[in-house]
């Protein structure tokens, strides 16, 4: 196991607890020791929850251990039932408790409860968060779903019927999940296709027992939804959607597939694009925005969507690829080669970082982890993914699906571009009487004092490889290029270097690569 001061998934146990939290009537018992209780915080302050996720925990503490902590865990779930009297019971370990071995699943079960319990495996020490809430919603659906009165795999749908589908995926603490299904409820609706169940948000064990009762299933998540959509194909014959509808061009692809699923007519629909992400691609202010090198790193689902808007609808180019989440290794290996980029697949963030640095992209989209690495690294970066901090479950709509989640995306990425070039034009005219801190208000107000300026101390040199160097007063005329050629600027610069076995960049150097490239 690998220590780490940050971590892009939690152990699974944590994925569980989002499926729990995000159901109704469910409650979750989870043998673990005092102090593991820390996960409530993620939905009551990072996801700001108006009440605490319906999990007890058996809290046992290192004197228990020499006694019987199988009856603490077998008290801990009858005292649940008799309190909450959920529909349903999942029980589980901590990465901790699993070390005991006390088979919380086992033990629940010989209580011989009046409602269904669920026992959840979860090997924390070999899987992590997204699994976890995957295996989860796939053993709930498992054991719920249940076939028709007569037997029959599904209901067939009456002639003249309206088709019925589920939505499958949105979890507690997902990235822009409740405002994901707001607005793919909205393109199914107008298409008259009528939604059965939503699961797991929202839904009751008892909703889940529909399931089988829909025409087709709509995948949101891939890393949540899959594997139960998978069983549910094999066990009722219900086919589910492949696209996500994160784009423009990837929501006409769903809204289309989601019509030929359902037998119904599309063209209505895709003729009504309210998207202003297209327009503006289309626009003279656009050309700022092309050939724009980015690096995008998240989960899958989100990471392969960027590529596709970030290439085919904004004109960037990609020039990195990768995600945290091992189990769809082959999707983003399979993206990166379109894009002709190495792919990386890891959860360690100093991988993540070294290979921003050694990229030197000009916009990164990623996680609440490369917000971190890019505002060290000077670069402007919108988050695209979990894990995520508190500003990322705005309470306003922020969709990241469908024609809205478009608009969006163009917001979010677009503008750390924007306001990066107006932080460049106040620097780069700083000494103008105008811009200075000490210039007369146009307001009328007293000029303010001038600031006092605090002592530099002057690096010589600074050495950005194992070959080159920049003397100080080249790294300080490279600061006044724009951010956005910036990077351009300097790969140039030291690619002049090399060729002419130069190892210290001076200002002549970079002036002379200047007018070299500037032919």
């Amino acid at each position: 196991m690998q220590l780490s001061v940050w971590t892009y998934e939690g152990p699974p146990h944590i994925g569980a607890m989002r499926i729990a939290t995000a159901m109704r009537d469910v409650h979750y018992v989870l043998h673990a020791p005092q102090g593991d209780t820390y996960a409530d915080l993620l939905f009551t302050m990072i996801e700001r929850r108006d009440r605490r996720p319906p999990v007890t925990y058996t809290t046992f503490q290192a004197r228990d251990l020499g006694g019987d902590t199988a009856d603490l865990l077998q008290s801990a779930a009858r005292a649940a039932y008799e309190r909450f009297q959920p529909q349903a019971m999942l029980v589980g370990a901590s990465c901790t408790a699993e070390l005991i071995q006390d088979d919380p699943g086992g033990l629940a079960l010989a209580l011989r409860l009046p409602i269904p319990v669920i026992p959840l495996e979860l090997p924390a020490y070999q899987r992590k968060e997204n699994w976890g809430a995957s295996e989860t919603f796939y053993r709930i659906v498992r054991a719920l779903a249940a076939p028709s009165a007569d037997g029959s795999p599904r209901r067939e749908r009456e002639a003249g019927a309206r088709p019925v589908c589920n939505l499958l995926g949105p979890t507690a603490l997902g990235f822009r999940h409740r405002d994901d299904l707001a607005e793919v409820t909205r393109q199914v609706v107008e298409l008259g296709i009528e939604i059965n169940v939503v699961a797991p948000w929202n839904a009751t064990p008892s909703d889940l027992a529909r399931l089988p009762q829909a025409d087709f299933n709509i995948v949101l998540y891939s890393e949540i939804a899959l594997t139960a959509a998978q069983w549910l194909h094999r066990q009722f014959g219900q086919p589910f959607t492949r696209t996500i509808p994160i784009g423009v061009g990837a929501t006409r692809d769903f809204i289309a597939e989601v019509a030929s699923l359902a037998g119904v007519d599309a063209e209505p629909v895709l003729s009504r694009t309210e998207s202003r992400l297209p327009w503006y691609s289309r626009s003279v202010d656009s050309t700022y925005l092309t050939g724009k090198r980015v690096f995008i790193f998240g989960d899958a689902t989100h990471a392969v969507a960027a590529a596709r808007v970030a290439t085919q609808e904004l004109g960037f180019e990609v020039v990195g690829l990768g995600t945290y989440a091992r189990e769809f290794a082959r999707e983003i290996r399979e993206a990166a080669a379109i894009y002709g980029v190495e792919p990386l697949i890891t959860d360690d963030y100093l991988e993540v970082e070294a290979r921003v640095s050694e990229l030197r992209p000009e916009l990164v989209l990623g996680t609440q982890m490369e917000r971190h690495i890019a505002k060290r690294l000077g670069i402007p970066c919108a988050v695209i993914s979990a894990p995520c901090h508190v500003q990322d479950f705005p309470a306003r709509y922020s969709p990241q699906m469908g024609f809205e989640g478009a608009n969006v995306l163009f917001d979010t990425w677009v503008h750390p571009l924007m306001m990066g070039l107006e932080e460049h034009l106040l620097g780069m005219f700083r000494e103008d009487h105008e811009f200075a801190d000490h210039a007369p208000s146009h307001l009328g107000a007293a000029p303010a004092a001038p600031p006092q300026q605090p002592q530099l101390r002057v690096v010589e040199t600074t050495v950005t490889s194992t070959e080159l160097a920049w003397a100080s007063d080249a790294e300080r005329e490279l600061t006044k290029i724009p951010f956005f050629v910036r990077g351009k600027a300097r790969r140039n610069t030291e690619r002049f270097a090399r060729e002419r076995n130069v190892n210290l960049i001076t200002l002549e150097t970079l002036y002379d690569a200047k007018a070299h490239f500037g032919r």
